[in-house]
């Protein structure tokens, strides 16, 4: 398990108008050299020329930057994560655009279902549109579930709210969707960095700036930028999604209940974490690359390499955390010496928690069985390929 590179896969929801697609746009053109994969059921909402075949619902098109697109509905969709996660395609991240009418965690049940070992759950990332926000829960009261699972919310076209409205969907956000990462964004700009990690290969830079694909969404989105909305709060037209990321180093082996203890009392705000975990006496043989985004958590052991220094090397990225609170906490997760009323063999029997997030080819791991037994009680709605008017 631990040599197969997995790739996250990012479920992108909202209703229509949300600007789901201004966003993905915004990370297709932003990529840093990552190869993007994107599964859409609408081709007709991304405005790029080479997605110009509306209706094709079984073909993957290359769109010349290293990103490849596909439209599927949902009986294909496990058919196409299969395709793209192929090493041969060379995709750093998976992104699956869910039309306006469409049911996220059913999505994020069949990606946690799957028994693929190169994807892995990256997170439902819930699009909100500032202004329409009170009259979209009107229309779709559905939206309350959909942010109640988000990992992360972007609330969209925040530019074009006065202050004390933004303030107001803000603190209802924050009650729908208690300790989730809330980010404000104008257009869509919600930072890569974000939601994943931007991968630089040599010459695709080069090879990107040999096509029109690049140019074309930034002349977009500028000429959006000034195309005579009325902007509120002074530089409110500037907005881009800030995020904070902080960095954790420790040649000092960690103790596992510890750090399960911080993971599940993870602070809001906090979104993603990964990186590498040494437990020492718990496990001397192996490192643990460990993944989290919103609840959901992964560690993956690991033979050391041949001379690789032994440290526990984490980032946490999220929105107005508290950097030094979370660095004093982890510092507190360091492995204590053993004393006789903590013999070493203590760090051993706490390996028990880690070894319940490792997945297993044979089944769930207990954060994917929870979440799939929350979605098996909930009410049965729209499939999230349901025909209707083109996603936006």
């Amino acid at each position: 398990m631990g040599s197969v590179r997995q790739i996250p896969v990012i479920v992108l929801a909202g209703f229509l108008g949300a600007g789901k697609t201004t966003l993905l746009n915004h990370l297709l053109s932003r990529s840093g050299g990552s190869r993007v994969g994107v599964v859409v059921n609408d081709f007709g909402a991304i405005e790029i020329d080479a997605m110009m075949v509306a209706g094709q619902v079984d073909s993957m098109v290359s769109l010349g930057n290293g990103c490849l697109c596909c439209a599927v509905d949902t009986s294909e969709l496990d058919a196409y994560l299969e395709r793209l996660a192929r090493p041969s395609a060379r995709i750093d991240v998976i992104v699956i655009e869910a039309s306006g009418l469409a049911e996220p965690q059913e999505l994020i049940r069949m990606i946690l279902a799957s028994d693929n070992d190169r994807i892995v759950y990256g997170g439902l990332v819930e699009v909100v549109d500032a202004a329409e926000f009170p009259r979209t829960r009107e229309r779709h009261p559905e939206i309350d579930r959909h942010l109640a699972i988000a990992d992360l919310i972007v609330l969209n076209k925040a530019d074009r709210v006065r202050e004390a409205e933004r303030a107001a969907v803000l603190a209802r956000l924050a009650e729908l969707g208690p300790g989730t990462p809330i980010v404000q964004a104008s257009h869509g700009r919600v930072d890569p960095e974000l939601l994943f990690d931007r991968a630089p290969r040599a010459g695709i830079e080069e090879a990107v700036r040999q096509l029109s694909f690049e140019d074309l969404c930034r002349e977009e989105a500028e000429h959006a930028d000034h195309g005579g909305h009325a902007h509120h709060g002074g530089h409110a037209h500037h907005l881009h999604t800030a995020y904070d990321s902080v960095e954790f180093t420790s040649a000092e082996p960690l103790d596992p209940r510890r750090l399960l203890d911080f993971l599940d009392g993870r602070p809001a705000g906090l979104y993603r974490i990964k990186g590498f975990v040494d437990f020492g006496p718990g496990d001397p043989l192996n490192r643990y690359t460990v993944h989290a985004v919103g609840d959901f958590l992964r560690f993956y052991p690991a033979p050391w390499g041949k001379n690789e220094p032994r440290l526990t090397q984490l980032v946490l990225i999220g929105t107005g955390v508290d950097g030094a609170g979370l660095v004093k906490e982890l510092e507190f997760c360091r492995a204590p010496a053993a004393t006789a009323d903590a013999p070493q063999d203590a760090a051993t029997t706490g390996m028990w928690g880690v070894l319940r997030y490792v997945p297993s080819p044979e089944e769930p791991s207990r954060d994917d069985q929870e979440f799939l037994d929350q979605a098996e009680a909930q009410e049965p709605v729209a499939d999230w390929a349901t025909p209707g008017p083109p996603a936006n």
